[in-house]
């Protein structure tokens, strides 16, 4: 990894400032004779894997706001984030971060087109649809068709809808299976490939999965467009395999050496500002469930499991609070999770009980699910065996199989509060006591607009951003019909 990872160095870090002046000596202008003016495409695509694990899984793209928002963490000390008082240049990074790594994914695509790379094709287009949805699950509506169109002229891009976003991920994706099964596809990935090692079959179930996620998630506002997805996708595995095993889990797996150490484990050098909390704490307490130990560490001041408040009034005792277990916060050869086998059970599982065709039983896919998430965290057998007997036992109700795929998402902030978004699910979770802004009886729907997007796209981002309330709260997610919240 390290050979590849000091070769972004010569990479054109192609940024998509689309509202950027232009001069008739741009390029001229723009060009550093000390770089390299092209880079291989494999290189290109280690650049997206390492920066979108550095970038959209750190303290500030997910610790301070996401997973706190899903119940998952707490912040202990400088709490303002769990209280929804943000950081503009947060906000503004976290939008750049994200085009960036679609310009840079633009760059594999023209590549790989030129050369009839039709795997690496493939692989770009799965990596466009995981960070343009995870983008639209922060932001909702966001430029997506005229985004990456500097080139061809497009220095303002429009807006998406959530609504036309979502299908046309779906699309993507099922382009991406295509591509990546085309059998006279020879390409090599290359050594790029820090995920799967250049493996076309684990891509190509990850572009399968995803489009699970995807449909499950408009399940309830689009089943006209997610059933025949899930129901092709399950009813054909030879044509579109999904992920059979956490050995196919989508994980980029840190070298663990600076500067290239896992950010959650870089944040807890110098830092002591999250700890877990109380709503994921109770729920596993109330389970019995063996992923605590793994999952956070005992307090010091009684050596018992005890999360902290989301967004609390005032400061704890620092002794009173677990803190996250070693595995997820202390290993500088961690990993940042894209997606898991798990997950892609408890889809298959909600998707089951919904009474579509999926080949299995809600209560094999939902104890596929549980069993996987047991595995990955070390869970010996004769544990995961007594806990689907007791805590975890299937109960036959959807609520059951969004809490137990809530607790599995542990180290993905953004999905575990777009679950929580679309169905309420842990019912525990709450509005921050010491909100910044009172009022509202559920934690945030969404983020706030960049204040660049105003100043320079105003008259595209201006109808979105009007629906905007508190920066947080106004237009639900597409996907989130939850009634009654504010």
């Amino acid at each position: 990894m390290k050979k590849y990872i000091l070769k972004f160095g010569v990479l054109i870090f192609l940024t998509v400032f689309a509202f950027s002046s232009c001069t008739e000596k741009f390029e001229e202008i723009n060009t550093d004779p000390d770089r390299a003016k092209d880079a291989p495409a494999t290189n290109v695509l280690a650049f997206v894997l390492r920066y979108y694990s550095s970038t959209f899984h750190d303290a500030w793209a997910d610790m301070n706001e996401p997973s706190t928002y899903a119940g998952h963490l707490t912040k202990i000390q400088y709490i303002d984030e769990a209280r929804y008082n943000f950081r503009p240049g947060t906000v503004e990074n976290n939008w750049y971060y994200g085009y960036i790594l679609l310009n840079n994914i633009n760059e594999i695509k023209k590549k790989a087109t030129a050369d009839g790379a039709d795997n690496l094709l493939g692989v770009a287009k799965v990596l466009e649809s995981m960070i343009v949805q995870t983008m639209s699950d922060r932001w909702r509506d966001i430029p997506y068709t005229d985004a990456i169109k500097l080139g061809e002229g497009i220095l303002l891009p429009t807006y998406d809808t959530q609504e036309e976003i979502y299908p046309a991920l779906l699309d993507v994706l099922a382009e991406a299976n295509n591509l990546l099964a085309t059998p006279a596809a020879t390409d090599q990935i290359g050594e790029g490939d820090m995920i799967f090692a250049g493996d076309v079959l684990k891509w190509q179930k990850l572009a399968n999965s995803l489009r699970l996620r995807i449909a499950m998630r408009i399940s309830e506002v689009a089943a006209q467009t997610a059933r025949p997805v899930v129901e092709a996708i399950l009813g054909n595995p030879a044509a579109n395999p999904v992920m059979e095993s956490n050995d196919d889990n989508a994980m980029f797996v840190w070298q663990g050496t600076s500067p290239y150490e896992e950010p959650w484990y870089t944040d807890s050098k110098s830092r002591d500002d999250h700890g877990m909390a109380d709503v994921l704490v109770n729920e596993l307490l109330a389970l019995d469930d063996p992923r605590l130990p793994v999952y956070a560490v005992p307090a010091t001041d009684d050596g018992q499991y005890k999360g902290f408040t989301i967004g609390a009034e005032a400061q704890p005792s620092l002794s009173s609070v677990s803190r996250i277990g070693i595995r997820f916060r202390k290993d500088p050869a961690g990993f940042s999770p894209m997606m898991r086998y798990a997950e892609v059970m408890f889809c298959v599982a909600e998707a089951s009980k919904l009474g579509w065709t999926t080949g299995t039983t809600a209560q094999e896919a939902y104890e596929a699910g549980v069993t996987a998430s047991l595995e990955e965290n070390g869970v010996e057998q004769a544990d995961i065996d007594a806990y689907l007997l007791g805590g975890g036992a299937f109960a036959d109700d959807l609520d059951q199989i969004y809490l137990q795929q809530w607790i599995a998402l542990f180290k993905q902030g953004m999905e575990a509060w777009s679950l929580y978004r679309r169905t309420g699910i842990p019912s525990t979770n709450y509005v921050a006591p010491g909100s910044f802004f009172p009022g509202h009886n559920s934690p945030p729907f969404r983020y706030p607009y960049p204040a660049n997007e105003g100043t320079l796209n105003g008259a595209n981002s201006k109808p979105f951003s009007d629906q905007v309330t508190d920066n947080f709260w106004g237009k639900q997610m597409w996907y989130d019909t939850r009634t009654g919240v504010n």
